[in-house]
């Protein structure tokens, strides 16, 4: 049982440690769509649609896990993930044929690591932690995240460029081993250390939630964050490809929106205990909107695509932290694991559109110009559509992270 004086340090680099490997892993992916394509002989749609289908898994096995994870604790959740990343990273060489590609790269992996991303491991430390630590502990937990990116997208590169693509996906099947042992603290259910609230009671949380009129502002803004994570981490490779440069400079690229966001995680997660989080929301919608535009109009360099990924990684997925506030401050911790696990559902619907359509639409114009206009547009709506949203101001000793 988890108290006020338990030390929570050890609880938030663990979990940031399981993000960091589960979210490396899977936001790395998108660059092996060039030597898949060419081993294998699949065309660009056919893989895109995998790691589509991808997207889709991983948001929506969420808040299965969730689910499972309140009746039968995190860490049997955990490692299930973990054997599923595995077995999907195994069998991914074997794959020759889309559906083949679909289940493993698709369902098996992705799957895993939603038992092991965000909604587990927020939900998990904001049950363990006081009210006033909640905000700070999401925002650097997902820094975790983050930092995984910035490290195994060089590494996946030198991997696959030293090894081939199979033995790569075949050691990034080794590393997700490493998540089992990181997940022993989290083997005894934490008890919520905050009185519950009236949501927490509720024995339909779901259906609550979903008649709450904020709590689908969140999700209509998280499908369009998706949808540009999505695209970027999928066809930024293919895009800096159409535009002459190496895989190296796309690499380099998706490092540093990583390294980027391990900033942007701690920044919105110190800001979350001190203002309004759905303002934290608006300006990074409303700023990757700018950004987007900006590039466009830029003539594409090297230095080009090294500060967009610096810019856009401020603001990467420096969305979690205060959109899983939000849940919290709304519904309690008891069903964060779940009802955050539906947000990131609807996150990753919009991801499925994102990944899937840059392919198609390049298949079919030779180009993204339309889908990089898209996704400033959304960008946009996004930021309007967190305004609604009734947000009571944080006592001022929740402010005190």
């Amino acid at each position: 049982m988890t108290t006020r004086n338990t030390p929570y340090w050890p609880i938030l680099i663990l979990a940031a440690a399981v993000l960091m490997i589960t979210m490396g892993l899977r936001q790395s992916l998108g660059l092996f769509i060039a030597p898949i394509t060419l081993s294998t002989g699949l065309g660009l749609a056919a893989v895109s649609f995998a790691l589509a289908v991808g997207q889709f898994m991983w948001g929506a096995s969420q808040p299965l896990f969730g689910l499972l994870s309140e009746r039968i604790g995190t860490f049997k959740v955990m490692t299930l993930g973990a054997l599923l990343m595995m077995l999907g990273l195994l069998l991914a060489p074997l794959s020759t044929t889309t559906w083949a590609l679909t289940l493993t790269l698709g369902v098996l992996v992705s799957a895993g690591a939603g038992a092991g991303s965000f909604a587990i491991m927020i939900a998990a430390a904001s049950r363990a932690l006081p009210p006033e630590r909640r905000a700070f502990a999401a925002g650097f937990i997902n820094a975790g995240g983050s930092f995984g990116q910035f490290l195994f997208a060089p590494i996946a590169q030198l991997l696959i460029s030293g090894m081939g693509w199979m033995m790569a996906l075949i050691t990034f099947a080794v590393t997700a081993a490493c998540t089992i042992p990181l997940a022993f603290r989290f083997v005894q259910r934490a008890t919520p250390t905050d009185t519950p609230t009236l949501n927490d009671k509720s024995r339909a949380p779901i259906t609550d939630a979903l008649r709450n009129p904020n709590y689908l502002y969140l999700h209509a803004g998280f499908f369009t964050c998706g949808f540009h994570v999505a695209f970027l981490t999928t066809h930024l490779p293919g895009y800096a490809a159409f535009c002459g440069f190496s895989q190296e400079v796309s690499a380099i690229s998706l490092g540093l929106i990583g390294f980027a966001n391990i900033f942007g995680s701690l920044l919105a997660g110190y800001l979350g205990g001190r203002m309004r989080m759905k303002w934290i929301l608006v300006w990074m919608y409303g700023l990757r909107a700018l950004m987007i535009g900006v590039f466009l109009l830029s003539p594409k360099t090297t230095l080009t695509f090294y500060v967009f990924g610096v810019a856009m990684g401020m603001t990467w997925l420096a969305t979690v932290p205060p959109t899983a506030g939000l849940v919290g401050k709304l519904f309690g911790t008891r069903h964060l694991a779940t009802l955050f696990g539906l947000t990131l559902l609807s996150h990753q619907i919009g991801a499925f559109f994102g990944a899937w359509l840059g392919g198609v639409v390049f298949a079919a114009t030779g180009q993204y110009d339309g889908l990089w206009v898209a996704d400033m547009v959304l960008a946009g709506l996004a930021a309007l559509i967190n305004l609604p949203i009734k947000e009571a101001l944080l006592p001022a000793r929740m402010a005190r992270v």
